[in-house]
């Protein structure tokens, strides 16, 4: 066609081009057009449905191991030395154990010169009231006079004042040789010792401490708004410093609530000897069970402080596109994350590989039989 133009007169010619373009369209518009390609996936994916799951209802709560009650073992001896010391930091000890003694030399003395006292009191009094008895016999003979009389039974009343004197003198020296022998004052482990041997003590001097029958408590700090929810006789779960899993009951709860932190102790009893006491420890308290939704820890995307799922939609054979959708989170337990609020039980996820994904991306779905069923409807018990 070009060639039969430029033979024609060049007069013909412009008018020839001018409608070259418009003979020419007809003949592009019956070339091939191209093909439009498939788009590539972002990713392979496996898709799930959200769990129905049972997750335990607790209060979670920090705290101190302590002794349920600690007796401070002191002297009541005043001045007296050390001379043995039986037990150590550690020791279990019974009811009446002897634990240390002071030496008794002094007291004994006294006890000796107490005991002589009284028996002179003793005879001193005999005859005042032998005295008396036969000053009495002779009353209505008119032989002495009742001024005689009278001062015979005052010596009478007067000895018997100085034998319980005396009597009171020796009780007291066998009190003070009994406080020489320093005993547990109840069964228990001793928790600390100041006692040494030589060592001259006075009165009211801390010699030991004793954990009362081994008992120790988990005192936890609840915050004020719990403390509705907590029971006494209700079951705690504990895990101490060491990484013991203890099991304890709420004995009782503080009136109190401090006015700095907000929190309340909780006593919890645990069973003796189960760890060591000033530990600090961590654990829950069991309220219960609750049904919710769950998902895999793998299928959740953190961004920006937030979880997100991505949900499939748009399903077309093995691709679909997928929308990242912002989840709240509850408990976690195992691998398990509860979710509160954001997905439905009959919504498809991105089972893992999230982080890879983009809002809108097409994905290449290998299980896409799984998207189309029913959530399951067998309930996950989690401990």
């Amino acid at each position: 066609m070009l060639n039969l133009l430029l033979s024609m007169p060049k007069k013909l010619n412009k008018q020839w081009l001018i409608l070259l373009p418009m003979l020419a369209l007809p003949y592009f518009s019956f070339a091939e057009t191209p093909k439009v390609t498939s788009v590539t996936p972002a990713l392979t994916v496996t898709v799930i449905k959200p769990q129905l799951a049972s997750f335990p209802q607790k209060i979670s709560a920090n705290g101190n191991i302590a002794a349920w009650q600690e007796a401070i073992i002191g002297s009541e001896a005043n001045g007296l030395r050390l001379v043995n010391v039986l037990v150590n930091v550690g020791d279990m000890v019974k009811k009446g154990q002897l634990l240390a003694d002071f030496a008794t030399e002094t007291i004994d003395a006294d006890l000796m010169q107490a005991k002589a006292s009284l028996l002179e009191a003793e005879a001193t009094g005999r005859e005042a009231i032998n005295n008396a008895d036969r000053a009495r016999t002779l009353q209505n003979t008119g032989a002495m006079s009742n001024q005689q009389i009278e001062q015979y039974t005052t010596a009478a009343e007067t000895a018997k004042a100085r034998i319980e004197v005396a009597r009171a003198a020796v009780n007291t020296q066998q009190i003070r040789l009994k406080q020489t022998r320093i005993v547990a004052p109840d069964s228990g482990i001793i928790s600390a010792r100041n006692a040494t041997v030589g060592a001259v003590v006075g009165a009211g001097t801390e010699l030991f401490r004793l954990i009362r029958q081994s008992r120790l408590e988990w005192r936890a700090e609840v915050i004020s708004s719990d403390l509705p929810k907590i029971k006494i006789g209700m079951q705690a779960n504990i895990i101490a410093a060491d990484g013991s899993r203890l099991t304890g009951k709420v004995r009782k709860v503080s009136p109190m609530v401090d006015m700095q932190t907000r929190n309340t102790i909780v006593y919890i009893d645990l069973p003796a000897n189960s760890v060591k006491a000033g530990m600090f420890a961590k654990g829950d308290f069991l309220m219960g069970q609750s049904n919710t939704l769950a998902v895999p820890q793998q299928a959740l995307v953190l961004r920006d402080g937030f979880n997100y799922v991505f949900v499939l939609k748009n399903i077309k054979g093995e691709q679909a596109k997928v929308g990242q959708t912002k989840v709240q989170t509850g408990k976690r337990v195992g691998n398990l994350v509860e979710i509160v609020s954001g997905l439905t039980a009959n919504q498809s996820i991105v089972a893992s590989g999230g982080a890879f994904l983009s809002d809108n991306d097409t994905v290449k779905v290998v299980n896409a039989v799984a998207t189309n069923s029913t959530p399951t409807k067998k309930l996950m018990q989690l401990k």
